[in-house]
């Protein structure tokens, strides 16, 4: 009997740990990024060295190696956003793209930077409007594409670049410092004439991004951004949603993301639970539509050498992610605002959780397994990931659910 005992006690022990989950591991790596480093030397500007920095080393986590493993919408190809902060444009103008494609067949290729452009001439209002007080970054986010869309519409890349220097990549190093140099020496002198100002801004960035035209050719027809828009592109601005999570502000309700690329301190967004923030994104996804996604990208379980990225056991298991563990983390400011990308397609693993394919136009998603592609865990999303825009008819159950 005490053998028999013996027995069922062992073979028990045996059951509980073939379930758990290896520990990950953690260890310093020199990191460097070498794509970033070919955009640098293609500028002239000098390459920077490996540095040491904690990256996680996954232990029995099945990752994903190709695009081609996703079912996926339709896309451009990934392209580099080069030396700018503007990935909130390349991100949500790829979003934009694949709309146009859902709803019109047409494969059109957008000009990041003719948006980029106007954000930046609503950078120097509100910096103005404000008399200083307003943030001067390269960032901004998602939901400011269609803000700008609203007034000056949208342009295919080959109609306007924005590189009117013609580097081997855009560059936004001078032309920021600049920017924010001319604006900071206004506040300093308190002047705050604004056509005085504006017509300053307006030359800056002619000289380094050129002039937008007013009119061009798309199939041998004129158009003007407003009407390329609407009868070409067929997009509508007020189609187009904004959520986020926060345990901070009431949910079921319009909230402002507070985050310093919020420079105009939107309250666009629909705060819902965390819960239905991550079904929202799934049943986009699953049902054919796509998702410019904004967050946090400089944890230890973002490798951008096997791109992916995860949620590592010493950071927080799997179980205990939630509104409260994903809410301290923003409010300590271990989790920021500091990348967007664009959400194309999905698969689930044999735990039944997902990893989101993503299209990246940072430096970083160069250099890993799938060059331009990110592939990131459901675990991730939940924890670290903090807004999204996307059709409001992919999502209604929670558009008809918010009290406005």
């Amino acid at each position: 009997m005490k053998r028999y005992l013996s027995f069922l006690l062992l073979v028990f022990l045996a059951q509980v740990l073939v379930g758990q989950q290896p520990k990950d591991d953690a260890r310093y790596v020199d990191y460097t990024n070498p794509f970033y480093n070919k955009i640098l030397k293609s500028l002239g500007d000098k390459t920077y060295k490996a540095r040491k920095v904690l990256k996680a080393v996954p232990h029995g986590l099945s990752m994903p190696v190709s695009h081609k493993e996703f079912k996926s919408v339709w896309c451009e190809a990934p392209i580099s956003q080069g030396r700018t902060g503007t990935c909130w444009s390349f991100s949500t103008s790829s979003f934009y793209e694949a709309e146009i494609f859902r709803k019109t067949k047409k494969k059109i290729k957008l000009s990041e930077m003719y948006l980029v452009y106007w954000e930046y001439l609503s950078k120097a209002e509100e910096y103005i409007k404000t008399h200083g007080q307003s943030f001067l970054g390269e960032g901004s986010e998602t939901n400011a594409l269609a803000r700008q869309m609203k007034k000056h519409g949208l342009m295919p890349a080959y109609a306007y670049s924005g590189n009117a220097r013609k580097t081997p990549y855009l560059d936004h190093k001078a032309m920021f410092a600049e920017f924010k140099s001319y604006l900071e020496d206004h506040k300093r002198r308190n002047a705050w004439d604004q056509q005085t100002i504006m017509n300053g801004v307006r030359a800056i960035l002619d000289t380094y991004m050129g002039t937008p035209p007013k009119t061009f050719y798309y199939e041998r027809k004129a158009y003007d951004p407003l009407t390329f828009m609407r009868d070409v592109a067929q997009i509508n601005p007020d189609d187009y949603v904004n959520f986020m999570s926060l345990k901070k502000y009431p949910y079921w309700k319009n909230a402002e993301y507070d985050v310093p690329d919020n420079y105009w301190n939107s309250t666009d967004y629909f705060n819902v639970p965390l819960d239905d923030f991550i079904a929202g994104l799934k049943n986009a996804i699953q049902n054919g539509y796509s998702v410019s996604l904004g967050g946090d990208v400089s944890e230890p379980g973002y490798l951008p050498s096997k791109s992916v990225a995860f949620v590592p056991s010493f950071d927080i298991p799997s179980e205990y992610i939630d509104e409260n563990a994903r809410q301290m983390r923003f409010d300590n400011g271990a989790t920021t605002d500091d990348h967007a990308i664009h959400v194309i397609g999905y698969k689930e693993d044999k735990d039944g959780k997902w990893w989101f394919l993503v299209k990246d136009s940072g430096s970083s998603a160069r250099n890993g397994v799938d060059p331009g592609y990110f592939f990131i865990h459901e675990d991730y999303v939940r924890l670290k990931m903090m807004t999204y825009t996307v059709h409001r008819d992919a999502v209604r159950d929670l558009v008809s659910r918010v009290v406005r």
